[in-house]
């Protein structure tokens, strides 16, 4: 995922958990506040696991989000990685995150078909 949809200050992530409605499944948790431009934040706590699983589980989900930037309304998403995404594969983070988008209402309306 290219850096300029990227959220990166902690100013930024503060206003959306403040301002921002959240939907959740097993492994993940989406919050999503209402914003001119598309910026997505990943946030893995300590609780997942050490640095190298932490890591990796972001990139995992930058990776899941790509393909969905184009399918995406505007606005600021965060998106909270749960114990249980340590043990979860890309398939079904993949399908997790699809999943929240499209209980968000984030999708465009012409892109709802997977």
């Amino acid at each position: 995922m290219e850096r300029q949809y990227r959220l990166k200050k902690n100013r930024a992530f503060q206003y959306v958990y403040r301002r921002g409605q959240s939907a959740a499944c097993r492994d993940l948790v989406m919050l999503h506040a209402k914003g001119r431009e598309l910026k997505v934040g990943f946030s893995v706590s300590k609780k997942v696991g050490n640095a190298v699983t932490r890591n990796r589980i972001k990139r995992r989900l930058r990776e899941c989000f790509r393909p969905c930037l184009g399918d995406v309304k505007t606005g600021l998403y965060v998106i909270v990685a749960r114990p249980s995404a340590a043990k979860a594969t890309f398939q079904s983070l993949k399908k997790d995150v699809r999943y929240l988008l499209k209980k968000q209402g984030a999708l465009k309306e012409g892109n709802r078909a997977e």
